[in-house]
């Protein structure tokens, strides 16, 4: 998060309003945890070809190596899409696996977290900025609707 930022620049969310806009971000975080597990696979795949080059690898597995390597980026530069996708709806992506979601929030003076992860059916907690996901709290019935 930029501090820089004044609160009349950045996007916060109500409740009803995070959740309005979950759909959209439930589907783009699941893509986002998919491919996270999927470039972490590859990553360990690559790891472990970059491994048998300490022997002479034939001419199969230096191709391997190369379209692993290709794959890769093209699966990175796809996360960066999906990275800009939630920025430009004014979310923060906080884990990348377990699809954990912040949308800020002004509540009682000061600035929050609304906090979902891939998987809840709604956005029903929040924490304080410095917190994390351990100090979450659950929004009051009342608050989720306003």
């Amino acid at each position: 998060m930029t501090k820089s930022r004044t609160r009349a620049e950045k996007k916060f969310f109500t409740a009803a309003e995070a959740n309005a806009t979950l759909p959209l971000v439930r589907a783009i975080v699941r893509d986002v945890a998919a491919l996270a597990k999927d470039l972490h696979d590859r990553h360990e795949r690559l790891t472990r070809l970059r491994g048998a080059e300490g022997g002479a690898l034939g001419a199969a597995y230096q191709e391997e190596l190369h379209q692993v390597k290709a794959e890769l980026e093209r699966e990175q530069e796809r996360m960066q899409e999906y990275e800009r996708e939630l920025k430009a709806l004014g979310v923060e992506l906080k884990d990348y696996f377990t699809g954990l979601i912040d949308f800020p929030c002004w509540m009682n003076g000061h600035e929050v977290y609304l906090c979902w992860r891939l998987g809840e059916p709604e956005v029903a907690w929040w924490h304080e900025l410095e917190a994390g996901f351990s100090g979450r709290q659950r929004l009051k019935a009342d608050a989720r609707k306003a």
